[in-house]
């Protein structure tokens, strides 16, 4: 391959067209040796970390609402 051939002018086929190449059993067990490497929660975090998010999805939308209200207040002064 010279310097001025790309990977797009190679012909690559894929060695099994019917999985492209994915090993099932390989992949699933591959996925539960990096689900036992994650980190969970504790449950008093989660809840914790849960009302936080709940709390400034309602501060933000009722920020979100004023601003609109005053705007809309403004505009019909205007106009």
């Amino acid at each position: 391959m010279t310097n001025k051939e790309t990977v797009k002018d190679k012909d690559i086929t894929p060695s099994d067209s019917s999985n492209n190449g994915v090993n099932n059993a390989n992949f699933v067990e591959e996925t539960k040796q990096e689900l036992a490497k994650v980190v969970w929660p504790s449950r008093q975090q989660l809840l914790s970390e849960s009302v936080a998010v709940i709390l400034m999805v309602a501060l933000v939308a009722s920020l979100i609402y004023l601003v609109d209200k005053v705007f809309g207040w403004a505009a019909g002064k205007v106009f």
